[in-house]
């Protein structure tokens, strides 16, 4: 059902509701008039029956209605083989559904700090600080593209032209003409949250090109080694990894939700899945590293996280995968790196299944104000990148 007819529908209702309540009053007045006590008890029981009905029709009216706007606001799952970066749940609402952030709470609206404002979904430079002006109209507002980077598409209905980075379509915002607000007289309204900055003299992120990630000669490797979150962001730093997702793999069902698993009773393992170049990192050197990382003598707990889904396990795509595996655990259990024997299993992969895009880039997007992003990971990091300083991507 969509929004139109979801609300046609409760207009009619209400005006049946109305000529309802209309006919209950005329005949409660006659009632009072004869004054029988027994006609206004009834009375009464039809008025609280009547309430009832309003209650339970305006409910299930509001339920078709929000229902309508959830299909409206679904966001498909992006191309796996096309990297954009990870945005959260306000930046899809506003870059990729077209939505419209509340004017004045950007830190780029009154912003005169010098450098570019980059898109935030695939980094392509979009305005120069030198473009951008106070327009007081509640969003940052620039007078000049940087060339080539901003498309413009006229609205559905005519009346607005709307603006969107031209290599990966997300939203920005709308552009106007004609306000006389600068001498190019144009002013491009954008939302911050479709934009990043990188100050002047900051290297801006590589552009992530808008075209399926070239996947020949790549491998894939699966790990499970404790919290998802923990796993990925070590791994990506890595050279020759080209990116890495969190998922769940190895249990009863092929797509579980983050609550399901962490109930412990699909079977479902949280895990890291990493597509590399093996040109540049072997496979048993992805191995390798993932014993050093996490502790693979602790059955099915990796810190305070206890439970299966935690539990050490290498998930391999082919035999040679698992003829590496087992070597390398081999010799993990044969040098003195860890006191006790690893319980890491080795199972091949089955009922993989990508996590919540919540659960994606988790600690980059959230080390800032997460408490378990700087207590237990940032540690983790900063180990990790002492360590492997030679293979980290600068």
């Amino acid at each position: 059902m969509t929004i139109e007819n979801s609300l046609k529908k409760r207009k009619n209702t209400h005006k049946i509701l109305f000529h309802l309540f209309f006919s209950l009053f005329s005949v409660r007045k006659t009632a009072l008039e004869i004054k029988t006590p027994f006609s206004i008890v009834l009375l009464y029981m039809k008025s609280i029956t009547y309430i009832i009905l309003l209650f339970l029709v305006s409910a299930c009216n509001a339920q078709s209605t929000h229902t309508s706007h959830t299909e409206t606001n679904t966001i498909t799952q992006p191309n796996t083989e096309m990297k954009f970066n990870v945005l959260t749940e306000e930046e899809k609402r506003v870059i990729l559904n077209k939505g419209t952030e509340y004017p004045g709470t950007s830190e780029f609206t009154d912003s005169d700090a010098e450098g570019i404002y980059t898109c935030k979904q695939c980094n392509q430079p979009l305005y120069t600080s030198e473009t951008k002006f106070n327009s007081h109209c509640g969003w940052p507002s620039f007078d000049d593209e940087i060339d080539g980077a901003v498309t413009r598409v006229r609205d559905a209905d005519g009346r607005r032209v709307e603006i969107v980075c031209s290599n990966c379509q997300g939203h920005l915002g709308h552009v106007f003409e004609g306000e006389m607000m600068t001498p190019k007289n144009t002013r491009h309204c954008v939302n911050g949250v479709s934009m990043n900055f990188v100050e002047g003299g900051v290297k801006a992120p590589d552009i992530i090109a808008n075209e399926p990630m070239d996947m020949s000669g790549m491998d894939t490797a699966t790990f499970g080694a404790g919290c998802f979150w923990c796993v990925e962001v070590l791994f990506e730093k890595l050279k020759g990894v080209k990116y890495v997702e969190s998922g769940y793999a190895g249990g009863k069902l092929k797509n579980p939700t983050y609550k399901m698993v962490s109930q412990g009773t699909t079977g479902s393992v949280e895990v890291a899945q990493i597509v590399f170049d093996p040109k540049i990192i072997t496979y048993d050197k992805l191995v390798d590293i993932f014993f050093h990382v996490h502790d693979p003598t602790t059955l099915n707990r990796q810190g305070a996280d206890r439970g299966t889904q935690y539990r050490s396990v290498v998930f391999y795509h082919n035999d040679d995968q698992k003829t590496i595996a087992r070597e390398v655990l081999r010799k993990i259990d044969a040098s003195d790196l860890w006191e006790d024997p690893a319980v890491t299993t080795i199972e091949s992969i089955y009922n993989y299944s990508t996590a919540e895009n919540y659960h994606q880039d988790y600690y980059n997007l959230n080390k800032e104000n997460n408490g378990y992003c700087n207590a237990v990971i940032r540690p983790k990091v900063a180990k990790f990148q002492l360590k492997y300083k030679n293979l980290i991507e600068e």
